[in-house]
């Protein structure tokens, strides 16, 4: 039997700006510890109790151990994405995820730290918006461009 309607976790994911924007504009990507070369923005699920701004700070301070950021802009829609098959399997019941973006700014002086109590990535780095999809995972491109496009179209990258 076919499932007729797919699932999708409710999701925020944040697009962090280095201390140094806007003069330099860089991005900060990290590499997942559960799966090889998978390079994204943090990210993770909004609890029943929580608003997606609520989430996003959570998130950044459970997964790179600071939530020391200015939110510059939000992307106005939901977006839904589609899990690859074999990161379905790992993430039942959920067929995708559906994701609030928040473009933020690291406040001067704070460290990322990723070494956190249930670390999510293991290396991280600041990349140029033009080098940004030499190293992000094929499965996210597409919300990633979207999203990244409508931030470059209001000015702000």
């Amino acid at each position: 039997m076919k499932k007729e309607t797919k699932t999708y976790r409710p999701n925020v994911a944040a697009i962090i700006l280095s201390p140094k924007y806007p003069l330099t504009c860089e991005l900060f990507i990290a590499s997942r510890t559960d799966i090889k070369n998978a390079w994204q923005f943090p990210q993770g699920g909004i609890d029943k109790s929580e608003t997606p701004k609520e989430a996003l700070f959570r998130e950044l301070k459970e997964e790179i151990g600071t939530n020391k950021v200015d939110i510059i802009a939000e992307y106005p829609e939901w977006i839904s994405y589609d899990f690859p098959p074999q990161v379905v399997k790992k993430m039942y019941p959920y067929d995708g995820q559906i994701q609030k973006y928040f473009l933020v700014r690291l406040q001067e002086q704070r460290e990322i730290d990723i070494d956190t109590e249930k670390p999510e990535f293991d290396a991280y780095k600041f990349v140029g918006v033009n080098d940004l999809f030499n190293h992000i995972t094929y499965f996210k491109r597409p919300v990633y461009k979207q999203v990244l496009e409508y931030f470059k179209r209001k000015g702000y990258l």
